[in-house]
């Protein structure tokens, strides 16, 4: 192409709209290369039942959710946190509100008219965005793309990479550019599923129950802890609760739960001495816990034949074994761990094997709980590539 760009971005994603938004404001042309025929697609999706933009809450406990990445990305998430987060959104003219979950979303709900916002204000910029261009890795220093109009080819100063991980392949995160970095001898962690809903195969009494919420419990698999709700489905148990402690599970640790996480063992026990009359053991723990007809039935399902004594039963209340077959595949993940190791990139992001070429994004080697944490992390990974990548084109 005649064309030049100081900078290509490759992936059009959260982390690859806000790279391009960084070196664009430090005064350099970008181009944004996208191999679907539309930007932002996985935002899109995510924001159909209402965008979760971030977490409002203090940084400490925020960058706790990050586990073993935390302190890699503490620096990238302290300059664009939450609270920064906020405040982008709201200069793009979107007014964002806080749940009763301290989670922050737009007003409006959805994420398309952010990104309406986003987009138009990079045009503002100079961004130019290519659509349908997939990217093939290097010919040498050449950036190479499939496109409708042909291959091209094209040679800026410095590159973006910011095309996902290895989940949701329909939207663009297929991780078919593993294999060209790792061929260009990037280290790279082999991509597994993170946030991911669980493989169980329910007895036939769970079928009236599918589709039915499990509010008002607590998960727990090895470190992890939450008090999110989950859903029980046809094929297992999905949710927010179940995300939250899925690299535990996904690292073999037994996941449990608990039914009554406001009362101790002996509160239960209690209350299950209780004299029950006339009533069935069922409506027994109905009446006397609380417990719902679902969480009776998980009950029931993996703990039968249940304690008759008090105390032993209200252990297993307290700590429910959920047998499983896995986490679901990777392509149904909602994200991924793996991908560029933290050993392949310097603190700006640049991969040492390939100066002037940044990742960004789900590519790099992180997982974070859905919530507000993972799309935070991803604008910050973003932003801060972009800033990098600015500040190597001013160093030329």
């Amino acid at each position: 192409m005649a064309q030049t760009w100081d900078a290509v971005v490759v992936g059009a994603g959260p982390a690859g709209l806000m790279a391009a938004d960084a070196l664009a404001q430090q005064g350099h042309s970008v181009l944004i290369a996208e191999a679907k025929p539309s930007v932002a697609r996985k935002l899109l999706m995510a924001g159909k039942s209402g965008l979760n933009l971030t977490k409002d809450e203090e940084i400490e406990p925020f960058l706790s959710n990050f586990g073993q990445a935390s302190n890699w990305l503490e620096p990238m998430i302290r300059a664009f946190g939450p609270a920064d987060v906020q405040g982008w959104a709201q200069g793009l003219g979107r007014e964002v509100f806080t749940g009763s979950t301290d989670r922050v979303f737009p007003k409006e709900m959805k994420a398309s008219p952010l990104l309406r916002a986003w987009l138009a204000d990079l045009q503002t910029h100079g961004v130019e965005t290519r659509t349908r261009w997939r990217w093939g890795g290097w010919q040498q220093d050449t950036l190479q793309f499939d496109t409708p109009e042909g291959p091209q080819k094209l040679s800026p100063k410095v590159t973006v990479l910011a095309m996902g991980g290895g989940s949701w392949a329909r939207l663009g995160s297929d991780g078919a550019w593993a294999d060209v970095l790792a061929q260009a001898g990037v280290p790279l962690a082999p991509f597994a599923p993170a946030n991911a809903g669980l493989v169980l195969t329910w007895s036939d009494h769970m079928t009236r129950h599918f589709g039915q919420p499990l509010k008002g419990i607590a998960l727990h698999a090895g470190t992890l802890s939450s008090r999110g709700e989950a859903v029980i489905s046809a094929r297992g148990l999905e949710g927010g609760g179940i995300y939250s402690v899925s690299a535990a599970v996904r690292e073999g640790a037994a996941l449990t739960l608990d039914l009554c996480p406001d009362r101790s063992v002996d509160e239960i026990a209690n209350r299950l001495m209780r004299p029950r009359g006339k009533a069935s053991f069922s409506n027994h723990l109905r009446k006397a816990l609380k417990l719902t007809p679902a969480q009776l039935a998980l009950l029931q399902e993996f703990a039968r034949p249940l304690p008759q004594q008090p105390k032993a039963l209200a252990q297993v209340i307290k700590a429910l074994p959920v047998a499983h077959a896995g986490l679901r595949p990777l392509d149904e993940a909602i994200s991924t761990a793996g991908g560029v190791s933290q050993n392949a990139v310097d603190n700006g992001l640049m991969l040492t094997c390939r100066p002037g070429t940044f990742c960004a994004g789900e590519m790099l080697d992180w997982e974070a709980p859905t919530g507000g944490y993972l799309l935070t992390a991803c604008l910050a990974t973003g932003r801060w590539a972009g800033r990098a990548a600015a500040a190597y084109l001013d160093n030329l």
